[in-house]
């Protein structure tokens, strides 16, 4: 066995298990972490595969970014899951059918598929002697360079079309002023009371 069909064995049955245990665990902390795994070993497989930039987008994106708010929003939030586990049970059939039908439509395309021989060869050599992050760039930033920016120009216009639209200031909603809490004058904004014994305010 070569090191490639070694490492393609280990990073397959890592995936496969942590996403078993990902749906399995009861604790949803442990599910987030078992989901970090699945994503680790995809992007290992992507490796493998020669689409090296599909594996750094696989980390840099959905485990340095979504994973972590998936932690933090299920730390943070004070969710009883034991009562929501209990709900589930009711739906249990439904969702027995729903995995036969899946697994149903997984054996007949596995019964039609065929292994293509010179699939390794095209993924593991380079096109031209140019690598799929190196073709990937020379086509966003020299073919299709306006096209590129302008799709950022537009992601800018509605970023700052959301900040505009948040920010509108309303009568009926309370906020914050900050410049004039800083320029009030401490002299004006206490009132101090001579309080005699045996008296109230």
């Amino acid at each position: 066995m070569t090191p490639a069909a070694f490492a393609f064995y280990c990073f397959a049955v890592a995936a496969l298990g942590g996403g078993l245990m990902t749906v399995v665990s009861r604790n949803p902390v442990h599910s987030v972490l078992w989901l970090i795994l699945t994503f680790l070993s995809s992007a290992g497989l992507f490796v493998l595969l020669g689409a090296e930039f599909l594996a750094m987008l696989l980390m840099i994106v959905y485990v340095g970014a979504v994973m972590v708010l998936f932690l933090f929003v299920v730390m943070m939030l004070d969710v009883d899951f034991a009562a929501l586990k209990g709900e589930m049970a009711k739906y249990m059939p439904l969702a027995l059918l729903i995995g036969i039908i899946l697994l149903m439509q997984l054996a007949l395309a596995f019964g039609v598929w065929e292994f293509d021989v010179g699939a390794v060869e095209r993924a593991a050599n380079p096109v031209e002697d140019v690598y799929n992050t190196q073709g990937l760039g020379l086509v966003l930033y020299d073919r299709y360079f306006l096209l590129f920016q302008l799709a950022g120009l537009i992601l800018l216009v509605a970023m700052i079309g959301a900040i505009v639209l948040t920010l509108r200031h309303r009568s009926d909603v309370k906020r914050q002023n900050v410049l004039a809490q800083m320029y009030r004058d401490p002299a004006k904004a206490m009132e101090l009371k001579d309080v005699k014994p045996g008296q109230g305010l």
